[in-house]
């Protein structure tokens, strides 16, 4: 199946506004502040705490409540910057910890070792095969 030129465009009218995008793709490289964060600020539970209640209070089977509160979690939302900047500052043993949950991506090789790019990977394929393999405009 093949994404139509206008999709990779994002919303272009039409094939001739291609010239308008940059074919470029470079990852974007963070400075950490000299602060680092509290914990607290890494990520928010509220909306994951306030379905587990629910899921608590439920008169569901214990098997069933045990699926739910995982589930639960995937509503945990991550604040990246103050991430990075807990990086940052932390023990050599907590940021390997951090990437290997890929919290942050420091080497983009290891990375795809762990399987975390492989979306990316897939994107890239689909690029090539859409401007008929010219690698000269696709990132590596």
């Amino acid at each position: 199946m093949s994404i139509p030129k206008q999709t990779l465009l994002f919303g272009a009218d039409s094939v001739e506004d291609e010239s308008k995008y940059n074919k470029t793709i470079e990852a974007p490289v963070y400075e950490p502040r000299h602060q680092k964060p509290p914990l607290l600020f890494l990520y928010d539970t509220t909306k994951t705490k306030a379905l587990i209640r629910e899921i608590d209070a439920s008169d569901l089977p214990d098997d069933e409540k045990d699926f739910l509160r995982a589930a639960a979690w995937r509503h945990a939302v991550f604040h990246y910057e103050n991430i990075a900047d807990y990086y940052a500052h932390s023990a050599p043993a907590v940021q390997r910890l951090m990437e290997r949950s890929a919290l942050v991506i420091i080497d983009f090789d290891s990375a795809i070792e762990r399987g975390f790019v492989r979306l990316c990977d897939d994107i890239r394929e689909q690029y090539l095969e859409e401007y008929n393999g010219d690698a000269s405009t696709s990132a590596t």
